[in-house]
């Protein structure tokens, strides 16, 4: 089974950045893609940004050109690198990855990382 551990949240004022890990333990063969995800009180899970195994990215609207997603197969670890952090970015964040043709909303989840943009 595919087990994933996320690290590098943290608490940031406005403006700081963030770097997230996740790294995928156990085999990953069959691993297609990866994503990010993020849940703040009072509203649902959102996607915020995935990547396949060929590097092709997608992203929330509200991250794009802020947020950076990046994975290196051979150390099975995927980043996140967030830049320009707004309040409204505070939320628990989890790795999320798929086998075969899921791309979004795969079965396998971390447990999140809690990421906290305050002044």
């Amino acid at each position: 089974q595919v087990q994933l551990v996320e690290s590098g949240g943290g608490s940031v004022q406005p403006g700081g950045s963030l770097r997230l890990s996740c790294v995928v333990s156990d085999n990953t063969v069959g691993i297609n893609a990866m994503g990010w995800y993020r849940l703040s009180p009072g509203n649902e899970r959102d996607m915020v940004a995935v990547i396949t195994s060929d590097g092709t990215t997608m992203y929330a609207d509200s991250v794009k050109g802020r947020f950076t997603i990046s994975r290196d197969n051979a150390k099975k670890t995927m980043t996140l690198q967030m830049n320009d952090l707004k309040p409204e970015d505070t939320a628990v964040y989890y790795c999320n990855a798929g086998e075969g043709h899921c791309v979004l909303w795969c079965r396998n989840w971390g447990q999140g990382t809690q990421v906290t943009v305050s002044s």
